[in-house]
C-alpha cells in the first residue's frame, strides 16, 4: 500500500530532469553505445503490440537521476569500494548498527531526498496516462516514480521516504523523522563521504559515537526505514498481488535492472511460464538474459522517451 505523501515535490519538467541527467550520467552510469536503429525499431514494435504493459524497475533507471547503484560495471558501489549494504538481521539485533545506519542516513539525506525524476521516470508515467502501462514494480526506493506522478505502482522494496516501526507497525514520513534527529543532536557534525545507493554516506565509527536515535513516538520501539533489507524477504501479499498484476498483463518489460536479487527476477520466471513475450532494457547482461525475446543494451533515459505509443 502506497502512503499519499504530501512531503513529496509534485512533477517535474523535462527541462529539469534534462541537467540532472547530464550531471549523473558522467558518474553513476556505465558506458554504453547509443541504441542503433534496428534495436529502438524492435523495442518500439514489442510497446506497440502490448495493451496491458508490465514494467520492472531498478537501479539503473534511477542512476541518471545521480544516484548510484550496487552492481554496475566500473561505477555501481561495489565497483567503486569494499563496502557493502546493511543486514536486516543486523540492524534488528544491533543498536550500535542502528546508531551506525541512521546517522549516515541522517547526513545523506538532505541530498538523497532531493533527487528528482529523469526523463525515463517521465516517460513510464506518460505510458501510464495513455493507457499503456497496465502495472510498474520497481525495485527502488527513492520514491522516484512517485515524485514522477506514477499511480500504478507498486514498491516491492518499500520506500525511503518512509519509516516503520518494527514493535507497533506506525508508519511516518522520513522527513518528519529528520526533523527529531536534528532536534536530539544540535550540536552533532559529521563530513559526508560518497553517497550510498541507499540514501547514507561514508562516515567513519568514531564519528557516530555520540548520535543519538529517536525511538516511535507511538510506542518507544525500534525505527526502521520501509525498506527490504539485504537477507530480508518481500512481504508475501505484495508479492501475491504483483502476481495478479502480472496475470492481467499481455507483456513485460525490464528497465534498468539486471534482476540479479530473486524478488525481482521471480516475476520473470512466472511470465516466462505463462510464455508472455519479454524484453530487456539495460546496460549490461542480466539473470533473464535466456528468457528475453528483445535484448536492449542502453541508457532508459535515451531509450523510453524516444518510443512512440500508437
Amino acid at each position: 500500500m502506497l502512503l499519499p505523501w504530501r512531503s513529496l515535490p509534485p512533477r517535474v519538467a523535462v527541462g529539469r530532469c534534462a541537467s540532472t541527467i547530464q550531471a549523473s550520467v558522467q558518474r553513476f552510469v556505465p558506458a554504453s553505445s547509443s541504441i542503433d536503429s534496428s534495436a529502438l525499431e524492435q523495442l518500439q514494435a514489442f510497446v506497440s503490440q502490448a495493451s496491458r504493459l508490465f514494467v520492472i524497475s531498478g537501479a539503473g533507471l534511477s542512476t541518471e537521476s545521480g544516484i548510484p547503484d550496487y552492481r554496475s560495471e566500473g561505477v555501481g558501489l561495489y565497483a567503486r569500494t569494499n563496502r557493502r549494504p546493511m543486514q536486516h538481521s543486523e540492524f534488528v539485533r544491533s543498536a550500535k548498527s542502528r546508531q551506525r545506519y541512521w546517522a549516515r542516513n541522517y547526513v545523506g539525506w538532505p541530498q538523497f531526498s532531493s533527487h528528482q525524476p529523469n526523463s525515463a521516470h517521465l516517460a513510464l508515467r506518460d505510458w501510464e496516462e495513455k493507457g499503456k502501462l497496465h502495472w510498474l514494480v520497481t525495485q527502488n526506493v527513492d520514491a522516484l516514480h512517485l515524485k514522477a506522478g506514477q499511480q500504478r505502482l507498486t514498491e516491492l522494496h518499500g520506500s525511503t521516504h518512509r519509516v516503520v516501526c518494527l514493535d507497533c507497525g506506525q508508519l511516518t514520513p522520513r522527513a518528519e523523522l529528520q526533523k527529531r534527529f536534528a532536534a536530539l543532536n544540535p550540536g552533532w557534525e559529521a563530513s559526508a563521504g560518497a553517497v550510498a545507493p541507499d540514501g547514507d554516506v561514508f562516515l567513519e565509527d568514531e564519528q557516530v559515537l555520540n548520535f543519538r536515535v529517536p525511538a516511535c513516538d507511538a510506542c518507544g520501539g525500534v525505527l526502521k526505514p520501509e525498506v527490504t533489507f539485504f537477507g530480508d524477504v518481500v512481504n508475501r501479499a505484495t508479492v501475491h498481488f504483483v502476481h495478479n498484476k502480472l496475470a492481467e498483463s499481455d507483456a513485460v518489460l525490464v528497465a534498468g535492472s539486471s534482476l540479479q536479487v530473486f524478488s525481482g527476477y521471480r516475476f520473470l520466471l512466472a511470465a516466462s511460464e505463462r510464455k508472455l513475450p519479454i524484453a530487456i532494457l539495460n546496460i549490461g547482461p542480466t539473470r533473464a538474459d535466456h528468457l528475453t525475446d528483445i535484448r536492449v543494451s542502453a541508457r532508459c533515459g535515451e531509450v523510453l522517451p524516444a518510443i512512440q505509443l500508437s
